[in-house]
């Protein structure tokens, strides 16, 4: 298997953004027949996206998280299914960034340049709560693992050349095992039924006592014991793919109304895009869209600036700036996909134009985590200068 490597950040969003104009035309058809983007993927993968964040000593382009966060929103404006996908290839790059051997950083890194795409084994259903991890990780007396548990919601293992799996070992710290998808006892089962995101696969993986040799394992649970970013670049790429999805409705609802739409009678007008009423909501609309936008560079450039200088208080300072932006994005992303049938009129509502996708998108994706949460994190912040704590959702 072999992919292009990306040179630069310019080129990254080049490639991007032809990408995004690539899938935009049969998103809708993917989402209506849940045509799983198989062919999309293997695009993106020999494009050299996917390996953008790889070192330049490693021979990649590492990009920052300004050009990134650009590259998600892009993909989301064209398919917020297909966006989601990469999201945790990206957490999980990172995590060997961080984490890894130089000798385990050579081989991943390798393997990613060549257009391997990492899934995630991340969440588990029925638990007490999202960090109550019960998947094990059992040291053998050779020193290998071997790795029992059920994860659900697992995006991207489905597509995924390599699985990490996040466990706890006997000591009951958080380990993330990398295996393949085709190693023994991984099953994956596609039984994701989401009203929105239906094309993600973010289905159930099964391990069977999966054996792991221990250069596959990396120490996730040291992450969290230091100033980090792990949390902020994960929110971060959530936060684009909210504002991405954001765009992309704006951008639908512009060209129905344009093409369309019929103007209301007591408007006068003999088109809807001329209905002084339409003109005011859409420029409420572009907006929100905008300040979602603005929002998204603006914690990109926190990250990168923590990243240059990483301290306890560049760390909060990212993480409260991207938390900022994921409540921005979130909302931004529901209100837009929801206003574009109000301002499109009843014929928008017709289940054959499927112009719904991108509400249930939205709605689909922003129950990741509640901004709620983010929001009280936020405020104890400004009011208290109470640090975000460091748990990986912040």
């Amino acid at each position: 298997m072999a992919a292009h490597v990306i040179a630069d950040a310019a080129e990254a969003l080049t490639v991007a953004r032809a990408l995004a104009d690539e899938f935009r035309p049969d998103a809708s058809v993917r989402d209506r027949e849940r045509r799983l983007p198989r062919a999309e993927l293997d695009r993106l993968s020999d494009s050299g996206l996917l390996a953008v964040t790889v070192p330049a000593g490693h021979g990649g382009a590492d990009v920052d998280a300004v050009t990134l966060a650009e590259i998600f929103r892009l993909l989301a404006t064209a398919d917020g299914s297909l966006a989601q996908i990469p999201q945790s290839h990206f957490v999980y790059v990172n995590v060997i960034r961080r984490q890894g051997t130089e000798q385990q950083r050579k081989f991943f890194y390798d393997e990613i340049l060549a257009g391997r795409r990492l899934g995630n084994a991340q969440s588990e259903a029925g638990t007490k709560h999202v960090q109550d991890i019960r998947t094990r990780l059992d040291r053998q007396p050779d020193g290998s693992y071997t790795l029992t548990g059920t994860k659900n919601y697992s995006t991207g293992a489905l597509f995924a050349h390599w699985i990490p799996v996040l466990a706890r070992a006997e000591d009951d710290k958080l380990y993330v095992a990398y295996v393949p998808a085709d190693a023994p006892g991984v099953t994956i089962d596609d039984d994701w039924d989401g009203l929105g995101q239906r094309t993600t696969a973010s289905g159930t993986v099964h391990l069977a006592a999966v054996p792991v040799p221990a250069d596959r394992v990396f120490p996730h649970h040291l992450t969290f014991e230091g100033p980090q970013l792990h949390g902020a670049v994960a929110q971060l790429l959530h936060a684009a793919i909210d504002a991405g999805i954001a765009g992309g409705a704006l951008a639908e609802a512009v060209d129905f109304v344009r093409t369309k739409s019929r103007p209301w009678f007591e408007s006068g007008y003999e088109t809807a895009a001329e209905d002084p009423l339409l003109i005011q909501r859409f420029g409420e609309l572009a907006i929100q869209v905008r300040a979602s936008d603005a929002l998204l560079k603006e914690a990109a450039r926190a990250v990168d600036a923590a990243r240059a200088e990483l301290t306890d208080d560049t760390a909060a300072e990212a993480s409260i700036a991207v938390a900022a932006a994921k409540v921005t994005a979130a909302q931004t992303a529901v209100d837009v996909a929801a206003a574009l049938f109000e301002v499109s009129g009843t014929r928008s509502a017709l289940n054959a134009l499927n112009l719904h996708r991108h509400w249930r998108d939205a709605r689909t994706h922003t129950l990741h985590d509640p901004t709620r949460w983010k929001v009280q994190h936020i405020g104890r912040y400004v009011l208290n200068g109470t640090r975000p704590p460091r748990h990986g959702l912040l």
